[in-house]
């Protein structure tokens, strides 16, 4: 009989509304601030990293291999014999070998880690039909599978207010995101299925026009199929609402889900004012 353990990190911004009572257990990353050090969406809130981050520089670090170990050791004493681990995209961050290297020491947990190329929901919704078809009690074999697949049918879209985040964390280019804060360029980016990173789908000049881009992008991936769409912020509630009005308004869209707010670690690198909208075909 498997008994199977779903897990996920906290750049998936996972909100408990979202999770209800599916069983995902949850790595929280590290916020490291100069002189001290914060886990993510435990003892530091969204809203202190963009009160803190124009005057403090703040980084972001996986999980520790203690919490690493730690939850393993849990889901062996749990009685779980397998554990499906989606990650943040391996094109962005160093998790996915660190809980591999970790699962080596669990010979007894047969464990895959699934590198959800994404970021965000884009990684979250997987985690959460992980969970849904663990509940089904499909096997281990087939939910591995069926996740693996389901990223093709994922897209991730998001703007900023400015770029000056991005470039302080390595995440895009210093110069030519420079150039493009200077000229108030306000660039769409979404990740590639390909390698997991960034890259700039499109570029438009000031705040009320990319967001009108993010809603263009979104109408073009949906015209020929059915989606539901789940929207998040960070620190752009007001925005994020308007927008979500007019993502229900797209012909083939099924289901509008409000994902909240981004988790402190995901603020660290985008800075205030994302929006953001993953669509999932049907």
């Amino acid at each position: 009989m498997e008994k199977i353990a779903v897990i996920t990190d906290t750049a998936s911004d996972l909100s408990p509304e979202l999770i209800g009572d599916l069983d995902i257990r949850i790595l929280p990353f590290r916020i490291v601030y100069p002189d001290r050090e914060y886990i993510d969406g435990v003892d530091i809130t969204s809203d202190k990293i963009y009160a803190d981050m124009k005057d403090t520089v703040i980084r972001s670090s996986i999980p520790s291999l203690e919490d690493t170990t730690n939850l393993f050791d849990r889901l062996r004493t749990e009685g779980f014999t397998h554990v499906l681990a989606v990650t943040l995209s391996e094109g962005l961050s160093g998790i996915a070998g660190s809980i591999r290297l970790i699962a080596k020491n669990f010979p007894e947990l047969t464990t895959h880690v699934e590198d959800s190329r994404s970021i965000s929901l884009g990684e979250g919704v997987l985690a959460l039909e992980a969970a849904r078809m663990v509940r089904e009690n499909l096997p281990f074999d087939r939910i591995v599978s069926e996740i693996s697949a389901l990223k093709s049918r994922v897209k991730l879209y998001f703007v900023v207010e400015t770029l000056e985040y991005l470039i302080r964390g390595g995440r895009i280019g210093r110069i030519g995101g420079t150039l493009a804060e200077m000229l108030n360029v306000k660039p769409v980016i979404s990740s590639s299925l390909e390698d997991g990173k960034y890259f700039t789908i499109a570029k438009v000049r000031g705040r009320r026009k990319s967001i009108g881009k993010l809603l263009e992008l979104a109408a073009e991936y949906v015209r020929e199929k059915k989606a539901r769409a789940y929207i998040l912020h960070g620190n752009a509630m007001a925005e994020m609402e308007a927008f979500a009005q007019e993502v229900r308004k797209l012909e083939n869209i099924s289901q509008v889900i409000l994902g909240g707010t981004i988790t402190p670690v995901a603020g660290v690198h985008s800075g205030p004012g994302l929006i953001g909208i993953v669509l999932v075909t049907e």
